[in-house]
């Protein structure tokens, strides 16, 4: 289940980054994600948060974008709570939380290094077993998009 999971999104990142100027024009995050197919749920969030234009603005931003598989994971229940209008500031924070102002490249993480996200808090780079933000998996890094970078990961992290 987890390997057919990661091929999947793999897959689809691989399509995502081969495609950054689709059409003919550079693809901003949003399109870049939209395009890739694994990730759904996260678009529906950034929408029913109201991100979605700042993710389209110039940025540069960098993304740990949970899969579909990923918001899954999370107990029965969660994501339908989160997407309720009362419940915006919250998604608000969890999805700003999976943010970072800057485009910043695999190449430049160190282990144990702390980024500041948008929302305020510190995430934990980890290059132990690979790369690890918290306690999630960067399983595809580096996809480029004109106004930042996607690098999936297989949980969706919550700050404290």
């Amino acid at each position: 289940m987890i390997r057919r999971t990661f091929l999947a999104a793999t897959t689809a990142l691989a399509f995502a980054s081969t495609s950054v100027f689709a059409g003919g024009h550079a693809m901003d995050i949003v399109d870049t994600a939209k395009e890739a197919g694994s990730f759904e749920t996260l678009l529906a969030a950034a929408t029913a948060a109201g991100l979605v234009d700042t993710l389209k603005s110039d940025g540069p931003f960098t993304i740990f974008a949970p899969t579909d598989a990923a918001f899954a994971a999370l107990p029965e229940g969660t994501v339908e709570t989160l997407l309720m209008p009362e419940n915006k500031d919250q998604l608000v924070s969890i999805l700003t939380y999976h943010v970072v102002a800057g485009k910043v490249m695999s190449t430049d993480l160190s282990d144990d290094m702390m980024a500041t996200t948008v929302q305020g808090t510190d995430i934990m780079i980890d290059l132990d077993n690979g790369v690890m933000v918290n306690d999630a998996t960067v399983v595809t890094a580096d996809i480029e998009a004109s106004n930042g970078v996607i690098h999936v990961i297989d949980k969706v992290i919550m700050p404290k």
